[in-house]
């Protein structure tokens, strides 16, 4: 059972995938006497599933802490034949994580470390930061013949009024904003007026950024190599230009880059 993210407020009602046929209503039993119960289907194969907690949990977040595992991506997880690592609690997660609730890691975080935080910030660059629920179609490839056709999946961010300021002060002072990952940069075009401007806030953003899309707030993206097929790698393409990535692309397949989430990392100006 992977946990996408909370359908309802009271925290204990969320939105999953399950693996195998389960049709609603149906109990799945969990540890210490807990049952998660199947309620309805949702679009895509969804399942909205409402946890009913052993006593020793008032809350679901402290359940999943004690008995679930990283939700890794499903290429990581049958190269290891479903087995986990202890160690993912750490690799699989920025190191400047604080919220919870993000079904994948945004791998282009996963390349700073505390050491390298507080190098870049001594070299007078600033960091600000928002906060990203990844969610499950990060990971789905396109199926459609036209890029046109295909339906964006919807994301949850959250941007402090902080950050909202200094990234517009940056640009009004003629700056650089580099954005750490595909994420961020959706986020941020998804909140900025057409003057770069950013709006504060909470929401969910569905934008598609296809090539022939004008930038408004990112002038620059540190992200992972993607797999074909992505909207990821549409993403870039609109970024850099599609031959540039094509070139590059091709370089990082005869050089034998590593690919995705823990992938080696681009810096496209």
């Amino acid at each position: 059972m992977l946990l996408l993210r909370p359908s309802l407020s009271d925290g204990k009602t969320w939105e999953a995938l399950i693996r195998g046929k389960i049709v609603p209503p149906a109990d799945l039993l969990l540890e210490e006497g807990g049952v998660a119960r199947v309620i309805r289907e949702i679009d895509g194969g969804h399942k909205e599933i409402r946890f009913h907690l052993p006593e020793a949990y008032s809350d679901l977040y402290p359940f999943l802490e004690h008995w679930g595992e990283v939700p890794l991506p499903p290429y990581i997880v049958k190269k290891r034949a479903g087995r986990s690592d202890p160690a993912d609690r750490e690799r699989y997660q920025t190191v400047y994580a604080k919220v919870w609730g993000s079904a994948a890691a945004p791998t282009a975080g996963l390349h700073f470390t505390e050491t390298l935080m507080n190098e870049i910030r001594q070299k007078g660059v600033r960091v600000a930061t928002v906060t990203l629920h990844v969610g499950l179609g990060t990971f789905q490839p396109m199926r459609e013949e036209k890029i046109a056709d295909h339906r964006m999946h919807r994301e949850w961010f959250q941007i402090p009024s902080e950050t909202a300021q200094a990234v517009s002060a940056t640009r009004q002072g003629g700056g650089r904003v580099i954005a750490v990952g595909t994420t961020v940069t959706r986020t941020l075009e998804s909140a900025s007026q057409p003057d770069g401007t950013l709006r504060p806030g909470a929401g969910e953003t569905d934008l598609f950024i296809t090539p022939g899309y004008r930038f408004k707030a990112v002038d620059a993206l540190i992200t992972n190599f993607h797999l074909p097929k992505s909207t990821l790698l549409v993403l870039v393409s609109a970024f850099a230009g599609c031959e540039p990535i094509r070139a590059v692309y091709q370089e990082a397949i005869r050089e034998q880059y590593r690919f995705f989430s823990y992938g080696d990392a681009t810096l496209i100006l």
